[in-house]
């Protein structure tokens, strides 16, 4: 299962980059996109919007407003759902998200991964 983070930092008191560092602890597959290239463990944060194959989750660790660039992008890659991070809450998003298909949920992905909900 492969997990796109959207708002990856090299910053290891942010939750994005616990988040990744406990996806790879928990085994899954990771890619990253944030506002400044660097690494995050061993994941390469990319700054451009990849067409990654084969994504199955996207959480978010930007603002609605910062969102509002990536609705195509996140809808181009077909993942089976959207996790929203506390914070990240977007009732635009989720309508869009629910018109294609896509699982939208609002939760916290180190809480998820820690209980095994992931």
């Amino acid at each position: 299962m492969k997990t796109l983070v959207i708002g990856a930092t090299t910053n290891k008191e942010r939750y994005a980059y616990k988040a990744i560092n406990s996806l790879i602890d928990k085994s899954h597959q990771v890619v990253a996109i944030g506002a400044k290239p660097g690494m995050a463990l061993d994941v390469a944060i990319e700054t451009e919007k990849v067409a990654f194959k084969g994504i199955d989750t996207v959480t978010l660790y930007v603002n609605p407003m910062i969102q509002e660039s990536y609705y195509e992008y996140i809808v181009s890659l077909k993942p089976r759902r959207v996790i929203f991070n506390p914070g990240t809450e977007n009732p635009e998003f989720f309508t869009i998200l629910k018109k294609n298909g896509i699982q939208s949920e609002i939760a916290c992905t180190l809480v998820l991964l820690a209980t095994n909900q992931f």
